[in-house]
């Protein structure tokens, strides 16, 4: 039960859940509230170093930025990061910036640190306040704010170094937290939010949180499926567990989830959250909260686009890594993008981060309201990730199989002495009770096939031999996890990328699953990027 009066608290949530739901019709196209951020983000930049060297001032429209300011990639504000965390102020923020937040790494060997301003922490604040009235107003009421939103995510503690302090995303969403939220909304408690993650963590959490009321779990699926899997004890000697989650949370009603599909636990998911457990999708990173769902079909996300965060768009058409800078005019504002059509993602951030590529793709599917999906990485393009869950997914499904696991990464096979061939390499963990076991030599042909049914490309490139048939590491159980361990050492991040096009974290799976065969050098890069 919240701390506040159940009926005051109903009442108010319901209030600014309306008025959220007025101005969000309003909003339109979102061409407006755009503008707005965008004289702010300019007023904020004009007195810093970045924005003096650029020629930035609070009356600079729109036009002369797109001009004057090129679009960059993260390692361009790699050593102006740095500068701010050693002390220097007025570099990319005004004044002295003592928060960061860590990147998740997924398309380089290491993480990175981004500033976090007040500005920027308002944006967060402001971001999860309206991804959850979004999902209120999907549901037609306010429940989910009368219970506790329990938060299965990783350690949230502060590190500090030279007076500056950083910490993961999910540290810095609880850092950003009001105090009524903190006090009413918000587990489980700090002392075990800080906790590494693990098994150790979630009996910890679910001892905490049993005696309260929860409405709403987030946190990424493969984390909330092992809470949920052990929050369900027998309820008796020789009994069988609890069927749903809801058994021991009757009120819970929501599950939020950002950064990872739920297609390899959605099984899971709906065998233990229940049916009456809404699922709730975020698109969220380091950089920002940018869309959330706003109806049934997760299909399409809402941009939020008044909560700080100023977009552009690059057609994918016509990005050139090498030749970014040179592109500067083809970005386009939110209310000239077209549906149906793949962009780069273009952010100009609170955190003093200008026409920053984190190289995300996304695809409107509807332009008024602002609808779009993420498709994709500009430097994971070795296969479309959709298209490789999908296919997986497909096989495993017509064999009685289930993922745990996967990850796909270049390889080039040796057939004859001075001989090689291309082809992707899947590394794939099952769950053990699956109706029958296959074999690495049987998965191969059945994922081949299903591309070559669901790309024509794909078919294309094999037929001439472009490509050759994909091999398939099938590991035991378990070495997933120990790699995401691994991670969290290194970076304090365990999220496992889909695909890579270079064999970095290939090579890192097969040291802990004991594949001794010797590889080639990465693919080039036109090699990297089979179209499927």
């Amino acid at each position: 039960m919240t701390l506040a009066p159940r009926f005051l608290v109903n009442f108010w949530a319901g209030c600014r859940v309306a008025a959220f739901r007025r101005r969000l019709k309003a909003a339109g196209r979102g061409a407006g509230d755009q503008a707005a951020v965008f004289g702010r983000l300019m007023a904020q930049v004009a007195g810093t170093e970045f924005g003096r060297g650029h020629g930035l001032t609070a009356a600079t429209p729109y036009a002369q930025f797109r001009a004057q300011v090129p679009p960059r990639l993260p390692e361009y504000f790699d050593p102006l990061v740095a500068r701010m965390r050693a002390g220097e102020s007025d570099v990319l923020t005004p004044g002295r910036c003592r928060f960061f937040v860590e990147t998740a790494g997924t398309t380089g060997a290491k993480t990175r640190l981004l500033p976090v301003p007040e500005p920027m922490l308002a944006h967060y604040r402001q971001g999860l306040r309206d991804a959850l009235f979004l999902y209120a107003a999907r549901a037609g009421h306010a429940g989910v704010f009368l219970g506790r939103h329990l938060h299965v995510g990783t350690n949230v503690a502060l590190t500090e170094e030279q007076g500056a302090y950083h910490t993961g995303l999910d540290g810095i969403l609880a850092l950003c937290l009001t105090p009524w939220v903190e006090a009413n909304l918000y587990a489980p408690p700090p002392a075990i939010a800080r906790m590494p993650d693990g098994p150790d963590k979630i009996a910890a959490t679910i001892r905490a949180m049993q005696p309260h009321d929860v409405t709403l779990i987030g946190g990424s699926p493969g984390s909330v499926c092992a809470l949920a899997l052990a929050a369900r004890p027998p309820v008796g000697p020789g009994q069988a567990p609890r069927p749903l989650l809801t058994a021991v949370w009757p009120n819970l009603e929501c599950f939020v989830f950002t950064g990872a599909q739920t297609g390899l636990f959605l099984e899971t998911l709906r065998a233990t959250l229940g049916p009456t457990v809404a699922f709730h999708e975020l698109y969220a990173a380091a950089e920002g909260i940018f869309a959330a769902q706003d109806a049934g079909n997760p299909a399409g996300l809402r941009l939020l686009t008044d909560t700080g965060v100023f977009f552009e768009f690059l057609p994918l058409r016509t990005f050139n890594e090498d030749k970014l800078a040179a592109t500067g005019a083809d970005c386009l504002p939110l209310d000239q993008v077209q549906a149906g059509v793949d962009y780069v993602l273009v952010l100009t951030t609170p955190a003093g981060l200008c026409r920053q590529v984190p190289g995300d793709i996304v695809r409107f599917i509807s332009v008024d309201p602002p609808r779009l999906q993420f498709a994709g990485r500009t430097r994971l393009r070795l296969n479309s990730f959709g298209e490789m869950l999908d296919t997986l997914l497909a096989v495993c499904a017509r064999n009685g199989w289930q993922v745990v696991d996967f990850h796909v990464a270049p390889y080039s096979r040796r057939i004859a002495a001075g001989q090689t061939v291309n082809c992707h390499e899947w590394w794939v963990e099952l769950r053990t009770h699956t109706m029958k076991t296959p074999t690495g030599n049987a998965l191969g042909p059945e994922l081949d096939a299903e591309l070559a049914r669901r790309s024509s490309d794909y078919a294309a490139r094999r037929a001439n031999r472009g490509l050759d048939f994909p091999s398939v590491r099938l590991v035991m159980p378990g070495v997933f996890a120990q790699w995401a361990r691994e991670q969290r050492k290194t970076s304090g991040d365990g999220k496992t990328p889909r695909c890579r096009p270079d064999r970095l974290i290939a090579d890192q799976l097969a040291t802990i699953a004991r594949f001794h065969e010797a590889t080639l050098p990465p693919f080039t890069r036109s090699d990297t990027t089979p179209p499927m």
